[in-house]
């Protein structure tokens, strides 16, 4: 097995010497042995875990979540730790649809303060007809989240055991439900108010595409308020009825 200094590490992985130190204290890597001077040797199962936290590193994991990851580490066997960075990935998808969603709305109203405020200024102060002050009409923002529904079969995956727990989420977002109806394009709108956390709203939709991959889902906030448009492909018509309650 090559052996290498602690400095043909840092040139071979990207990793700062001060940062292979840290990683040593910290338990995530270590040097095979030392030189009578003391010097750190390494070996290529350093590099290969190097390579692992660098992986992890890129993927958004946080130095205490790739910790974790290490510590289910069981010798030569890969797949604890494959599915658990699996898990951890997955969530992490959840958790930027969900960002993506709060910053396309933020955007969005960001964007309508810009145009009404770059019209000419009212005369006299502030008041509340001028647009420092109103507010402007709410813009329409569209957030896709899904592939197209007819790339997949009609067919979920979840569990079996997961099931009322995912009904009873969906159950309890759609009970707020102000409104249900059919686009142009055949897919079902379920309207909301405005106020509807748009966070929970893609964090769910995120895990049920996950799932059943054939539906494709969008996330629309306009003057009516949010809207979630559900697309299926020809022959899924009882589950969107079943899961969303429309009722043609």
């Amino acid at each position: 097995m090559s052996t290498y200094t602690i400095g043909e590490v840092a040139e071979r992985t990207g990793f700062t010497t001060s940062a292979l130190r840290y990683y040593e204290g910290r338990g995530l890597v270590s040097p095979a042995t030392r030189t009578h001077g003391g010097y750190r040797v390494y070996d290529d199962h350093a590099l290969t875990r190097l390579a692992f936290i660098a992986r992890a590193k890129r993927l958004g994991c946080s130095l205490e979540e790739i910790l974790d990851l290490a510590s289910v580490s069981d010798g030569d066997r890969c797949g604890p730790v494959q599915r658990r960075l699996h898990r951890l990935v997955t969530s992490k998808i959840t958790d930027v649809h969900t960002q993506i969603a709060e910053l396309t709305a933020f955007t969005a109203q960001l964007q309508g303060a810009a145009a009404q405020l770059s019209e000419p200024a009212s005369d006299g102060p502030c008041g509340a007809e001028c647009a420092c002050v109103a507010e402007p009409a709410r813009p329409h923002v569209a957030v896709s989240v899904s592939a197209k529904p007819t790339e997949s079969p009609i067919a979920c995956t979840l569990d079996r055991d997961a099931m009322p727990d995912r009904l009873a989420e969906w159950q309890t977002l759609l009970d707020q439900a102000t409104s249900r109806e059919r686009g142009p394009n055949g897919a079902l709108r379920v309207g909301f108010a405005a106020d509807l956390p748009l966070g929970e709203l893609a964090r769910l939709v995120t895990a049920e595409q996950g799932c059943c991959s054939f539906f494709s889902f969008t996330i629309t906030v306009d003057q009516r308020g949010v809207g979630l448009e559900v697309g299926a492909p020809e022959g899924a018509d009882d589950i969107v009825a079943a899961l969303f309650g429309d009722r043609r």
